[in-house]
């Protein structure tokens, strides 16, 4: 499961499970906090933001050559672009500082933050090791743009493959298409395939020739079956297979080049 709905709003997985951990973190220490009075919705918050912060910063160092030409977009966080270990890191200094300085609120605060990081960490590593063996390459059936049956297993050959779910109605996907179609161009190693959602040959044809676009392995799946398959209920979303047709990473959501840098450099 990639995505988790409410409503018709589709939230990526490992952001429902941050929220959750925070949320626990505030239940706690509300709970252990009334016992003696403290309240440490504050300090939890600050130390929420100081890891949001760390995380970007992070990951705008890690691949600042991608942001060089782009500046305005080491501010644009729609692109996924978090370190964990930078954000976990932050996280704990900031406890750390808070804990010294602050005497009177260490158990509540201490306590809300173990239950938080806790409740991410563990539900994270159950997710991962519930769907890890079911991550394949689908055998969905697809169709190129000249309605032949195809599958992702032909067009891979046996090497890395990018798959992308999209459609024209999709702003971020619009918007992502320029940085995949030049990855597409510099990484003949990998097989970058577009998986157009719900749409017809015509209507797929008629986008590409108004955007400009060149882009190989343009696929169709008129039901998004595919979608359903990976359990994506969102758009973008982007999967990455090694060679042997396991899935290393995915991404739901817009890709700037540096957050696409960052999942290729899975199949390492």
């Amino acid at each position: 499961m990639l995505s988790f709905n409410i409503g018709p709003l589709a939230l990526p997985l490992g952001h429902v499970l941050l929220v959750l951990g925070f949320i626990m973190a505030l239940v706690v220490g509300a709970i252990v906090g009334r016992k003696e009075r403290i309240p440490i919705g504050g300090p939890l918050s600050d130390i929420f933001l100081a890891a949001m912060l760390a995380a970007r910063i992070g990951f705008v160092v890690r691949y600042f050559d991608h942001y060089q030409n782009d500046l305005l977009g080491i501010i644009d966080i729609r692109d996924g672009g978090f370190d964990i270990i930078s954000g976990v890191s932050g996280a704990l200094v900031v406890l750390a500082w808070k804990l010294w300085r602050q005497p009177a609120i260490r158990r509540a605060l201490g306590s809300a933050a173990t239950a938080g990081l806790l409740t991410w960490g563990s539900l994270t590593l159950l997710i991962t090791l519930v769907e890890g063996s079911a991550r394949a390459v689908p055998a969905t059936a697809l169709a190129d743009l000249d309605r032949r049956p195809v599958t992702l297993a032909d067009v891979a050959g046996g090497r890395p493959m990018v798959v992308n779910l999209w459609a024209s109605w999709c702003p971020p996907c619009i918007r992502e298409m320029p940085v995949l179609e030049k990855a597409q161009q510099d990484h003949s190693d990998i097989a970058f395939v577009f998986v157009n959602q719900g749409e017809q040959p015509e209507t797929i044809r008629q986008f590409m020739s108004q955007q400009g676009l060149s882009l190989d392995n343009m696929l169709t799946d008129t039901n998004a079956s595919l979608g359903q398959a990976t359990g994506s209920h969102g758009l973008p979303t982007t999967l990455f297979y090694d060679a042997q047709g396991r899935q290393v990473s995915a991404h739901m959501g817009e890709l700037s080049a540096a957050s696409l840098a960052h999942n290729l450099g899975r199949f390492d």
